[in-house]
């Protein structure tokens, strides 16, 4: 035995409900040649008469009061399930994997922090990479990109703000080698090939050779052991540079910061707290 369709039982509970077809029909929206071919093919799939019918409608057999009550407590669980799955959707709750650029921790994480807080039951992956994460695939519900606006197809991009760039120094460095004018005469602690997009990484690709390049490492903390030592000249988030003087600064190193999120999850609620969060600080 093989019950073909989910509809057909529900047919039969309408039928049994309301004791007529035109009332199952009505309540279904279906025609009410529809609702006696479904009851016809449920009891041929069950080999059983579900209901006795009369000139005032149809009654249950007992057959039919054993599918009721079975299929009346199944129909109740889907109700109350899709009314947990509907529920849970609307709190912010649960995992919240945000993306970012390793430059943007000092701004980044005190909305975050601001967030967890009004929403307590948010458990925060917060991964630093220089690549897109592929948010289609799951990767990650917010993205926090730097430079020229995304384009990917179902990205939703909304504005962050800008974000400008420091090169520090220690005082026993600009005592010994003079100010930043012509970088070729200094040296430089700088990130890895991930961050050759940052706008600074651009202005200095042209400026300097090889030899003025002290160190490479994608650690901020790496460089800023160097740059403390007085040995080069390097960009570092505010948090790291407590006690260095900036050496170099320009207006062109300024860059837009985007929040992307995927179109399919733009709009849930907990992805709206996240955006409002970043965006509003």
């Amino acid at each position: 035995m093989q019950i073909e369709s989910w509809d057909d039982i529900r047919v039969a509970l309408a039928v049994a409900r309301t004791g007529t077809v035109s009332g199952a029909a009505a309540d279904l929206g279906v025609h009410h040649a529809t609702v006696i071919r479904r009851i016809d093919a449920l009891e041929s799939a069950l080999r059983a008469r579900l209901f006795q019918r009369h000139t005032r409608g149809y009654a249950l057999t007992e057959a039919g009061r054993t599918l009721l009550d079975a299929a009346g407590a199944a129909d109740e669980r889907f109700a109350q399930m899709a009314a947990q799955i509907a529920g849970a959707g609307e709190r912010i709750e649960g995992e919240l994997v945000v993306t970012s650029l390793p430059e943007l921790v000092d701004l980044v994480m005190p909305r975050l922090i601001a967030l967890m807080a009004r929403h307590p039951d948010l458990r925060l992956t917060y991964a630093t990479d220089a690549r897109l994460f592929r948010l289609g695939a799951g990767e990650a519900h917010v993205a926090i990109r730097g430079g020229a606006e995304p384009t990917e197809p179902d990205y939703v991009v909304r504005a962050m703000g800008r974000m400008g760039h420091v090169m520090y120094a220690a005082a026993s460095y600009l005592d010994r080698h003079g100010p930043v004018d012509d970088p070729r005469d200094h040296r430089f602690a700088l990130p890895g090939p991930e961050a050759r997009g940052a706008p600074y990484m651009r202005w200095l690709q042209d400026r300097i050779g090889p030899e003025n390049i002290l160190v490479t490492a994608n650690e901020a903390t790496a460089r800023e052991a160097v740059i403390r030592a007085g040995l080069a000249v390097g960009a570092l988030p505010d948090s790291l540079a407590h006690g260095l003087l900036p050496a170099l600064s320009l207006p062109e190193w300024d860059s837009n910061l985007w929040l992307v999120t995927h179109v399919d999850l733009h709009r849930t609620p907990k992805v709206q707290a996240a955006l409002a969060a970043l965006r509003d600080g």
